[in-house]
């Protein structure tokens, strides 16, 4: 990857683009990219082989697993968002895994070490760290309240319209959604069982508040998924 297309890909991050340009080309120097192909892990190292993560381009599940074989994803992440040992503190999570969920999907990462010294002498990138952080922070609350509160289909509606929100492209009276998640994927990030997802999306369906299949979902009414 050229060097020119490696400054496009780090300016593209929000984290990043409010930056002066000799900052960005010092950036350059510890952060690296990767393609992860889709169904494949992302390692996040530990102590000083511990890395930060910054999606490029593509969808990235952090999940957790427990000792029955159940999975249970934790976040969906999309451009823009980071993940690994966000502490900074050369401990990274054991129990979370990443994993790509789209082909092709790009990471930027660097090591912590190196991340701390650039936050260090950068106070506009450490505010910017700072903030990611407080919304990725606040959106895992957002969850956890849904799961207190809310039934299983309000919880898929919910999911939905999020998902909408972030990836949806309006064609028409319709929101399409290229469907990159299977049933399972849905029903570990709503706490539910693949059967419950499956038999409630036949109640969207067939009440015409959608259609899908393996490759897309139709959002049929734009005032009910906004």
């Amino acid at each position: 990857m050229s060097e020119e297309m490696k400054y496009y890909h780090l300016k593209g991050l929000g984290i990043f683009d409010s930056l002066p340009e000799h900052i960005m080309r010092e950036l350059l120097q510890f952060v690296k990219f990767k393609t992860v192909y889709r169904g494949e892990a992302v390692e996040y190292g530990n102590g000083a082989f511990s890395k930060i993560y910054f999606v490029v381009k593509g969808k990235i599940k952090i999940t957790e697993g427990d000792d029955r074989g159940n999975e249970l994803i934790k976040d969906i992440l999309a451009d823009g968002e980071l993940f690994g040992d966000l502490s900074l503190d050369g401990h990274a999570p054991d129990e979370e895994l990443a994993e790509a969920l789209t082909a092709n999907t790009i990471v930027g990462y660097c090591t912590t070490t190196d991340f701390k010294k650039i936050l260090q002498s950068n106070p506009l990138l450490a505010f910017n760290f700072a903030r990611k952080v407080s919304s990725k922070l606040k959106r895992l609350e957002d969850r956890h309240a849904d799961l207190v509160f809310r039934d299983a289909k309000s919880r898929l509606i919910r999911f939905i319209k999020n998902w909408a929100r972030t990836d949806g492209s309006r064609i028409g009276d319709k929101i399409i959604l290229n469907n990159y998640l299977t049933h399972s994927d849905i029903a570990g990030f709503i706490s539910t069982s693949r059967q419950s997802v499956n038999v409630l999306l036949n109640e969207l369906r067939d009440s015409g508040l959608l259609y899908y299949n393996r490759k897309k979902i139709e959002l049929n009414d734009p005032i009910i998924w906004n």
